[in-house]
Formats: structure tokens, sequence, C-alpha cells
């Protein structure tokens, strides 16, 4: 079915929410975009005169195709290599949807939907849904088929869930540029001591190479195990230069509204570090270095102004 000009309107002013939506409850902005797609082919494939509340009813198709992805993913990551992280969303990407609230920039970030991971299909949506983008558990039970009273049951407990594997911390972009700076020179300073007193006592490292880049299959766990990991990581040689092709660059930078690190070689970003910072320090460092999750990264980095690095490590 042929739509209207009024129906292709009302669908483009939805698509930043519902790539937002997308992104959030899949981990992956390629995902996303398919998703709202698809999406688009059954609006397009729909008797739109017949849809009284475009919006519900997008939110609705968009869900349900995200529920099936989640299903689908949670097989494929039985068989992935190494660690899973999401993939990683650079400040200014539209996709990262709203800001407004401490809860909207919270449920983008890389430790929330790392996080997430743990919920259930269900309680992934009605966190996100609820959680981000403030819709009445009345709303999200008509979108799951369930009732308004198993909706609420099932935020509360997806909020638990994710409240018990974090502590909520915001600290402003100046705040966050210090201690990403301290960081560095203490990475640099080929001690370990200096690296000890910035992180927390059950830091960890969790590094996703996707089986295409060389990543520690599971996590360094404790202060000085991921104190002497990045002192390593951070110490120049030979070796490292001819395991990336170069000579990168570091940036300091924000992704998923969290302090962060951009590795740039050749305009190409090869890895993104995502910093989870807390009132006792650096609780952990998530690295995305699986470059078929850094090609949305590379664009965005090539679209905005990043300044100078602040090392060149290798």
């Amino acid at each position: 079915m042929a739509l209207t000009m009024n129906d292709m309107d009302r669908f483009e002013a939805s698509m930043p929410r519902l790539k937002a939506i997308a992104y959030r409850l899949l981990g992956s902005a390629t995902d996303a975009e398919d998703a709202v797609q698809d999406t688009y082919l059954r609006w397009q494939a729909a008797d739109t005169g017949r849809i009284e509340v475009p919006e519900a009813w997008l939110t609705k198709v968009l869900t349900n195709l995200c529920l099936n992805q989640l299903t689908s993913a949670r097989a494929r990551r039985e068989t992935y290599v190494g660690q899973w992280l999401p993939e990683p969303l650079l400040t200014g990407d539209p996709m990262l949807g709203p800001a407004d609230t401490a809860e909207q920039r919270e449920s983008v970030s890389y430790a929330v939907l790392t996080l997430m991971e743990r919920l259930s299909p269900n309680e992934r949506v009605v966190y996100v849904l609820r959680e981000a983008f403030d819709y009445p558990h009345r709303r999200i039970a008509e979108i799951l088929d369930i009732t308004e009273a198993s909706c609420q049951q099932i935020f509360h407990r997806a909020r638990k869930h994710v409240a018990e594997g974090r502590t909520r911390t915001e600290i402003d972009e100046a705040a966050a540029g210090r201690i990403v700076a301290e960081f560095l020179t203490a990475a640099t300073s080929g001690r370990t001591e200096p690296l000890v007193r910035l992180l927390t006592d059950d830091a960890v490292s969790i590094g996703d190479g996707g089986g295409k880049v060389p990543a520690r299959a599971t996590p360094f766990e404790g202060a000085l195990a991921v104190a002497r990991f990045m002192r390593g990581m951070f110490t120049p040689g030979k070796a490292k230069r001819a395991l990336v092709g170069g000579s990168p660059s570091v940036y300091a930078a924000t992704a998923n509204n969290t302090p962060a690190l951009v590795v740039v070689l050749d305009g190409r970003v090869i890895a993104v570090m995502c910093l989870e910072i807390t009132a006792d320090g650096i609780a952990a460092f998530r690295s995305q270095v699986n470059p078929d999750k850094l090609e949305r990264a590379t664009r965005q980095w090539a679209a905005t102004d990043h300044g100078e690095p602040l090392l060149i490590p290798f």
C-alpha cells in the first residue's frame, strides 16, 4: 500500500525516538537501524487510515521486532568469542536519544547497557520504555500484551537487577576530563601504584574483540590486576605498533554519556574505552575493539571536531 506524504511525515517524526528505543533494547546501532527499517516496511504495508495512534502502533511493532532479536541474540552470544559489549556511540550521535534527566542519561550509559544483558527480553523492554522514555505502565502493558500489574512488577524487578550491578554517580564534563587526564598520567608513568590509587578495590577491565582483535576472554578483576594491565597497555613498544599497524593517538571524549578514551589510527577509530567512575574511584574499564562495532564511531569521529590528542602511546 502506497504511503501518503502525511504517512511519510508521521513516520519521519517518530524515527529519532524509534532508533533511540531500539538501540537501548539491542545494544547495537546496526541492529537498531535494521529494526527501524523493518518497522517502516510494516508501516508501509499497513492500512494507516485505520491506525488511530501512529506513535503507539509504531512503538509496538518496533518493540516486537526487538523482542525477536533479543531472543535470537541470546543464542548468538552463547557462541560469541570472548566478552560481549555494546556498540559505543560518541557524543552527538542522535541515536543516544533524550538526555534531559539522570534516568535518561543513565539508561544509555555503557555500564547500564552492559548490565541490561542480565535482564530477560520483557524486563529490558519494560525498563527501557519506563526509565528512559517515561511510558506509563498502562501503555507498556498494552505493547507487551500483559496486565498493568504485571508490568509494574517486571519494572521493579528489572530496576533492582540493574541497581545491584552499579552505583549511580553523575559527574560533569570538566570533572570527567580531569579524571581521564589523571588516569593517562598514571597509566604512562610506568608505575603501578599511581593507578591502583585511582581504582576501586573491585575494579574490572573488560574488552570485546569479537574474535577479530586480541582481547582477553575473561575480565581482569581487582585494582592490582587492572592497574598492571593498564600500565602494560600504555607502555610503548614495537610489538604494539606492529599489532595495530602504526602509532595511534588517544583522545579524551564521551561515549554513551560516559567519560571515554578514543583511540584513532589514520582517521579510523580502533578502540573506545569507557570509564565507569564512582565516588570511590574508577570502577570499570569497558573497551570496545571489535572493528565491526566501531564503524559508526569512525563515521561520527570524522564528522566532528575532536581537538588535539592527549597521548600517542605506542
